[in-house]
Protein backbone atom coordinates (compact mmCIF):
# COMPACT_ATOMS: atom_id res chain seq x y z
CA UNK A 1 0.00 0.00 0.00
CA UNK A 2 1.62 3.27 -0.96
CA UNK A 3 1.59 6.53 0.70
CA UNK A 4 -0.79 8.33 -1.38
CA UNK A 5 -3.49 5.83 -0.37
CA UNK A 6 -2.37 5.66 3.13
CA UNK A 7 -3.30 9.34 2.98
CA UNK A 8 -6.86 8.81 1.34
CA UNK A 9 -7.74 6.65 4.20
CA UNK A 10 -6.27 8.61 6.96
CA UNK A 11 -8.41 11.37 5.59
CA UNK A 12 -11.42 8.82 5.19
CA UNK A 13 -11.13 7.80 8.30
CA UNK A 14 -11.07 10.81 10.19
CA UNK A 15 -13.81 11.62 8.47
CA UNK A 16 -15.97 8.65 9.41
CA UNK A 17 -14.87 9.15 12.79
CA UNK A 18 -16.50 12.58 12.67
CA UNK A 19 -19.70 11.51 11.24
CA UNK A 20 -19.63 8.43 13.79
CA UNK A 21 -19.34 11.20 16.92
CA UNK A 22 -22.08 13.05 15.40
CA UNK A 23 -24.29 9.63 15.71
CA UNK A 24 -22.74 9.19 19.35
CA UNK A 25 -23.07 12.69 20.39
CA UNK A 26 -26.96 12.07 19.89
CA UNK A 27 -27.23 9.07 22.11
CA UNK A 28 -24.90 10.28 24.52
CA UNK A 29 -27.30 13.78 24.86
CA UNK A 30 -30.38 11.55 25.12
CA UNK A 31 -29.33 8.74 27.00
CA UNK A 32 -26.26 9.96 28.82
CA UNK A 33 -27.12 13.41 30.12
CA UNK A 34 -30.05 12.65 32.00
CA UNK A 35 -28.61 10.12 34.65
CA UNK A 36 -25.50 12.37 34.85
CA UNK A 37 -28.38 15.43 36.04
CA UNK A 38 -29.44 12.61 38.82
CA UNK A 39 -26.35 11.83 39.27
CA UNK A 40 -25.12 15.25 39.96
CA UNK A 41 -28.48 15.88 42.21
CA UNK A 42 -27.98 13.29 44.33
CA UNK A 43 -24.22 14.63 45.26
CA UNK A 44 -25.34 17.91 45.85
CA UNK A 45 -28.10 16.60 48.47
CA UNK A 46 -25.08 14.45 49.83
CA UNK A 47 -22.68 17.07 50.01
CA UNK A 48 -22.04 19.93 52.48
CA UNK A 49 -19.22 21.78 50.41
CA UNK A 50 -20.73 23.44 47.43
CA UNK A 51 -17.88 24.91 45.20
CA UNK A 52 -18.50 27.07 42.81
CA UNK A 53 -18.71 26.28 39.31
CA UNK A 54 -16.34 26.98 36.76
CA UNK A 55 -17.74 25.99 33.53
CA UNK A 56 -21.73 25.75 33.84
CA UNK A 57 -23.72 22.29 33.77
CA UNK A 58 -25.78 23.35 30.84
CA UNK A 59 -22.94 24.41 29.09
CA UNK A 60 -20.76 20.89 29.64
CA UNK A 61 -24.14 19.06 28.45
CA UNK A 62 -24.12 20.74 24.76
CA UNK A 63 -21.06 22.56 23.87
CA UNK A 64 -18.58 21.35 25.82
CA UNK A 65 -20.17 17.37 25.01
CA UNK A 66 -19.88 17.49 21.36
CA UNK A 67 -16.59 19.40 21.30
CA UNK A 68 -15.65 15.84 23.11
CA UNK A 69 -17.17 13.72 21.34
CA UNK A 70 -16.42 14.82 18.26
CA UNK A 71 -13.26 15.38 18.40
CA UNK A 72 -12.58 11.89 20.15
CA UNK A 73 -14.55 10.92 16.87
CA UNK A 74 -11.79 12.25 14.75
CA UNK A 75 -8.71 11.40 16.13
CA UNK A 76 -10.01 7.32 16.69
CA UNK A 77 -11.04 7.53 13.62
CA UNK A 78 -7.91 8.32 12.43
CA UNK A 79 -5.96 5.85 14.20
CA UNK A 80 -8.27 3.10 13.57
CA UNK A 81 -7.59 3.84 9.35
CA UNK A 82 -4.05 3.50 10.41
CA UNK A 83 -4.32 0.36 12.02
CA UNK A 84 -6.68 -0.56 9.08
CA UNK A 85 -4.01 0.09 6.75
CA UNK A 86 -1.81 -2.60 9.02
CA UNK A 87 -4.76 -5.41 8.98
CA UNK A 88 -5.70 -5.02 5.78
CA UNK A 89 -4.73 -8.35 3.86
CA UNK A 90 -3.35 -9.87 6.90
CA UNK A 91 -6.17 -10.44 8.98
CA UNK A 92 -7.89 -13.13 5.64
CA UNK A 93 -9.31 -12.80 2.68
CA UNK A 94 -11.78 -10.07 3.59
CA UNK A 95 -13.04 -7.70 1.41
CA UNK A 96 -12.40 -3.41 2.30
CA UNK A 97 -15.95 -3.05 4.09
CA UNK A 98 -15.57 -7.00 5.76
CA UNK A 99 -12.20 -5.81 6.74
CA UNK A 100 -13.26 -2.10 8.17
CA UNK A 101 -16.28 -4.29 10.27
CA UNK A 102 -13.99 -6.85 11.94
CA UNK A 103 -11.44 -4.50 12.96
CA UNK A 104 -14.57 -2.34 14.50
CA UNK A 105 -16.14 -5.22 16.48
CA UNK A 106 -12.65 -6.60 17.43
CA UNK A 107 -11.45 -2.81 18.51
CA UNK A 108 -15.13 -2.18 20.45
CA UNK A 109 -14.28 -5.64 22.43
CA UNK A 110 -10.69 -5.15 23.25
CA UNK A 111 -10.51 -1.78 23.49
CA UNK A 112 -14.12 -1.01 25.59
CA UNK A 113 -15.81 -3.86 26.23
CA UNK A 114 -13.70 -6.36 27.82
CA UNK A 115 -12.09 -3.19 30.40
CA UNK A 116 -15.78 -1.97 30.99
CA UNK A 117 -17.25 -5.58 32.85
CA UNK A 118 -13.84 -5.16 35.12
CA UNK A 119 -13.75 -1.75 35.68
CA UNK A 120 -17.49 -0.03 34.62
CA UNK A 121 -18.05 3.76 34.07
CA UNK A 122 -19.24 5.64 37.00
CA UNK A 123 -21.46 8.83 36.73
CA UNK A 124 -20.62 12.13 39.41
CA UNK A 125 -20.75 11.43 43.33
CA UNK A 126 -19.81 7.83 42.24
CA UNK A 127 -15.68 6.88 43.40
CA UNK A 128 -13.12 8.54 45.94
CA UNK A 129 -10.93 11.62 44.70
CA UNK A 130 -8.39 10.18 46.58
CA UNK A 131 -7.82 6.94 44.70
CA UNK A 132 -8.57 8.18 40.94
CA UNK A 133 -5.34 7.69 40.07
CA UNK A 134 -5.50 3.51 41.13
CA UNK A 135 -8.65 3.34 39.25
CA UNK A 136 -7.52 5.33 36.05
CA UNK A 137 -4.01 2.73 36.17
CA UNK A 138 -5.97 -0.45 36.08
CA UNK A 139 -8.56 0.49 33.63
CA UNK A 140 -5.71 1.63 30.97
CA UNK A 141 -3.64 -1.71 32.54
CA UNK A 142 -7.26 -3.75 31.51
CA UNK A 143 -7.21 -1.87 28.34
CA UNK A 144 -3.69 -2.53 27.16
CA UNK A 145 -3.69 -6.25 28.15
CA UNK A 146 -6.92 -6.85 26.07
CA UNK A 147 -5.65 -5.18 23.39
CA UNK A 148 -1.95 -6.72 23.52
CA UNK A 149 -3.88 -10.28 24.18
CA UNK A 150 -6.37 -9.62 20.96
CA UNK A 151 -3.30 -8.75 19.00
CA UNK A 152 -1.42 -12.11 20.34
CA UNK A 153 -4.67 -14.02 19.92
CA UNK A 154 -5.23 -12.81 16.21
CA UNK A 155 -1.36 -14.09 15.37
CA UNK A 156 -2.02 -17.56 17.12
CA UNK A 157 -5.03 -18.10 15.08
CA UNK A 158 -2.92 -17.32 11.67
CA UNK A 159 -0.48 -19.83 12.91
CA UNK A 160 -2.72 -22.30 14.05
CA UNK A 161 -5.08 -22.03 10.72
CA UNK A 162 -2.73 -24.43 8.42
CA UNK A 163 -3.04 -27.25 11.13
CA UNK A 164 -6.34 -27.02 12.71
CA UNK A 165 -8.36 -24.72 9.78
CA UNK A 166 -9.68 -21.58 10.53
CA UNK A 167 -12.84 -22.64 12.03
CA UNK A 168 -10.65 -24.43 14.92
CA UNK A 169 -8.08 -22.58 14.77
CA UNK A 170 -10.40 -19.41 15.56
CA UNK A 171 -12.00 -21.15 18.33
CA UNK A 172 -8.88 -22.16 19.81
CA UNK A 173 -7.57 -18.56 19.81
CA UNK A 174 -10.67 -17.25 21.10
CA UNK A 175 -10.81 -19.46 24.47
CA UNK A 176 -7.59 -18.83 25.04
CA UNK A 177 -8.17 -14.49 24.89
CA UNK A 178 -10.99 -15.30 27.22
CA UNK A 179 -9.21 -17.62 29.63
CA UNK A 180 -6.08 -14.66 30.10
CA UNK A 181 -8.87 -12.15 30.30
CA UNK A 182 -10.78 -14.64 32.76
CA UNK A 183 -7.49 -14.62 34.71
CA UNK A 184 -6.66 -10.83 34.70
CA UNK A 185 -10.50 -10.05 36.11
CA UNK A 186 -9.55 -12.60 39.03
CA UNK A 187 -6.36 -11.71 39.90
CA UNK A 188 -6.07 -7.60 39.44
CA UNK A 189 -7.94 -5.24 42.02
CA UNK A 190 -11.56 -5.06 42.51
CA UNK A 191 -12.90 -1.67 43.10
CA UNK A 192 -16.46 -0.81 44.14
CA UNK A 193 -16.92 2.63 45.34
CA UNK A 194 -20.96 3.07 44.87
CA UNK A 195 -22.35 4.90 48.11
CA UNK A 196 -24.56 2.76 49.90
CA UNK A 197 -27.84 5.00 49.08
CA UNK A 198 -27.00 5.45 45.59
CA UNK A 199 -29.49 4.48 43.28
CA UNK A 200 -29.33 1.41 41.22
CA UNK A 201 -31.34 2.60 38.54
CA UNK A 202 -29.52 5.76 37.89
CA UNK A 203 -26.54 3.73 37.85
CA UNK A 204 -27.46 0.78 35.67
CA UNK A 205 -28.67 3.05 33.19
CA UNK A 206 -25.90 5.62 33.03
CA UNK A 207 -23.38 2.51 32.19
CA UNK A 208 -25.90 1.28 29.59
CA UNK A 209 -25.60 4.43 28.28
CA UNK A 210 -21.87 4.38 28.23
CA UNK A 211 -21.89 1.30 26.70
CA UNK A 212 -24.53 2.24 23.66
CA UNK A 213 -22.52 5.26 22.91
CA UNK A 214 -19.28 3.09 22.41
CA UNK A 215 -21.24 0.71 20.42
CA UNK A 216 -23.01 3.60 18.01
CA UNK A 217 -19.21 5.17 17.67
CA UNK A 218 -17.66 1.89 16.61
CA UNK A 219 -20.68 0.50 14.60
CA UNK A 220 -21.07 3.82 12.83
CA UNK A 221 -17.47 3.93 12.17
CA UNK A 222 -17.12 0.28 10.46
CA UNK A 223 -20.46 0.92 8.27
CA UNK A 224 -19.34 4.57 7.30
CA UNK A 225 -15.60 3.70 6.62
CA UNK A 226 -15.82 0.36 5.21
CA UNK A 227 -17.83 1.99 2.64
CA UNK A 228 -15.33 4.59 1.85
CA UNK A 229 -12.43 2.22 2.06
CA UNK A 230 -14.56 -0.06 -0.06
CA UNK A 231 -15.25 2.64 -3.12
CA UNK A 232 -11.40 3.69 -3.06
CA UNK A 233 -9.63 0.44 -3.00
CA UNK A 234 -11.90 -1.54 -5.28
CA UNK A 235 -13.71 1.35 -7.31
CA UNK A 236 -16.42 0.24 -9.66
CA UNK A 237 -15.55 0.44 -13.77
CA UNK A 238 -17.26 3.09 -15.46
CA UNK A 239 -20.17 2.06 -17.19
CA UNK A 240 -19.89 1.73 -20.82
CA UNK A 241 -22.31 3.31 -23.11
CA UNK A 242 -23.21 0.99 -25.86
CA UNK A 243 -22.49 2.02 -29.45
CA UNK A 244 -26.45 2.26 -30.32
CA UNK A 245 -26.92 4.74 -27.69
CA UNK A 246 -24.86 7.04 -29.13
CA UNK A 247 -26.25 9.51 -32.03
CA UNK A 248 -24.85 9.41 -35.02
CA UNK A 249 -22.70 12.95 -36.28
CA UNK A 250 -25.75 14.64 -39.02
Amino acid sequence: MNSATVRNLLVRGMLAGLAAGVLALVVAYLLGEPNVDKAIAFEDAHSHEHEMEIVSRSLQSTAGLATGVLIYGVAFGGIAALAYCFALGRVGRFSPRVTALLLSGCALLAVYVVPFLKYPANPPAVGNPDTIGKRTTLYFLMMLLSVLLAVAATILGKRLAPALGTWWATVTAVAGFAAVIGLAYAFLPVINEVPSDFPATVLWRFRLSALAIQTVLWGAFGLGFGELAERLLNPKPATKVPASAVAAPS
